[in-house]
């Protein structure tokens, strides 16, 4: 990752690194410029996996209209087995009755149309035993072939139906195949998305280090630099040293705000001490912008809303919210999850406004 290069740089930077308030900016200011480009990796990489969660929905959506109609056409061809059992049992029971009638005419003796004529009182009764004879004969082969008509149907029916169902059965092992890819796809992205927004996390706290190393060179440069006033010997009888100049008044140190009392922001670019908390609540803040990485909520009586600041172990941050618990030198500091708020927990620090 682009950004594991400003961390081997800050680990082989040379002792000097630490004494030189320039270099330790110039390292900070180069971590936040990696971390611009981080962010804009991190962008992408959101979009791609909102891309891949919507193609997977669809995925997700084609798999299971096909898994419907697999389930549809086996029930059909449950149906058509169905089917096909009563045809057959119709077609044996057809088979049966038409074989007992023929066995009972045989039996009787009745079958010879000689006889039926010869054995008829008249000739009105033998044709109509004829023609009874005749309808049974024509009823049965009736029977018969419309069964036998049914069965070549269903399994013409059962047949179509295999067929359907090996083509079903190719489309749902493609469409398994094709979900199981966009999932890995996506695990990958959220996965990589993850490692950005941690190394933005990583070099931020970095950055913070830097800055806060550099304010305190700052410090220690400008207590060497400032002179120191000479001591007279009172047991001396040499000439009187010059008049030492006097030593600057030390700064008034600002009272701690307290409830119903306003209080003055600093100067830019000063430092404030501050009690902050992490919090990990979402949606609009009181300036009308939405929580993100970088918002602070702050009691506008002691840092006005819209005032930059960089918090030490945090990062960049802007004065964009409010709340009722933030008073005086406190301030929240918005982290994407509850459980990073939970690390960062309560701690005083001393942030930098700009």
């Amino acid at each position: 990752m682009a950004a594991t290069g400003g961390f081997l740089v800050l680990l082989g930077a040379p002792a000097a690194l630490a004494d030189d308030p320039g270099q330790l900016r110039t390292e900070a200011e180069t971590l936040r410029a990696e971390n611009d480009s981080l962010e804009a990796q991190a962008h992408q990489a959101l979009l791609e996996l909102y891309s891949l969660e919507s193609r997977l929905a669809r995925a997700e959506q084609r798999l299971a209209a096909i898994q419907e109609r697999t389930a549809e056409v086996e029930r059909q061809r449950e149906r058509a087995r169905a089917g096909l059992d009563i045809a057959r049992d119709n077609l044996q029971e057809a088979d049966r009755r038409l074989a007992s009638r023929l066995q009972t005419l045989y039996v009787e003796g009745s079958v010879d149309p000689f006889a039926v004529l010869l054995g008829a009182e008249s000739l009105d009764e033998a044709l109509g035993a004829l023609d009874g004879l005749d309808r049974l004969a024509a009823d049965d082969g009736a029977i018969i072939d419309e069964v036998r008509t049914s069965r070549e149907r269903l399994k013409a029916s059962l047949a179509r139906l295999r067929e359907r169902r090996a083509e079903l059965d190719g489309l749902l092992a493609d469409a398994e195949a094709t979900r199981s890819a966009l999932a890995g796809a996506r695990s990958e992205r959220a996965a990589y998305l993850g490692d950005l927004r941690s190394q933005q996390a990583f070099n931020r706290g970095l950055i913070g280090d830097l800055v806060a190393r550099a304010a305190a060179a700052e410090a220690r440069a400008e207590q060497v630099a400032t002179p120191v006033p000479a001591v007279t010997d009172t047991g001396s009888t040499s000439v009187p040293a010059a008049e030492p100049a006097a030593a600057p008044a030390p700064a008034p140190t600002p009272a701690p705000a307290s409830a119903g009392v306003t209080t003055s922001a600093p100067a830019s670019g000063g430092g404030l001490t501050v009690s902050s908390t992490g919090y990990c609540l979402r949606g609009a803040t009181a300036t009308g912008m939405q929580t993100g990485w970088g918002t602070v909520a702050v009691d506008p009586a002691v840092i006005p809303l819209g005032t930059k600041m960089s918090v030490p172990g945090y990062g960049d941050g802007v004065a964009a919210d409010t709340g009722s618990a933030v008073r005086g030198h406190e301030i929240d500091l918005w982290f994407p999850t509850c459980e990073q708020a939970l690390q960062w927990g309560r701690r005083t620090i001393t942030v930098t406004l700009y």
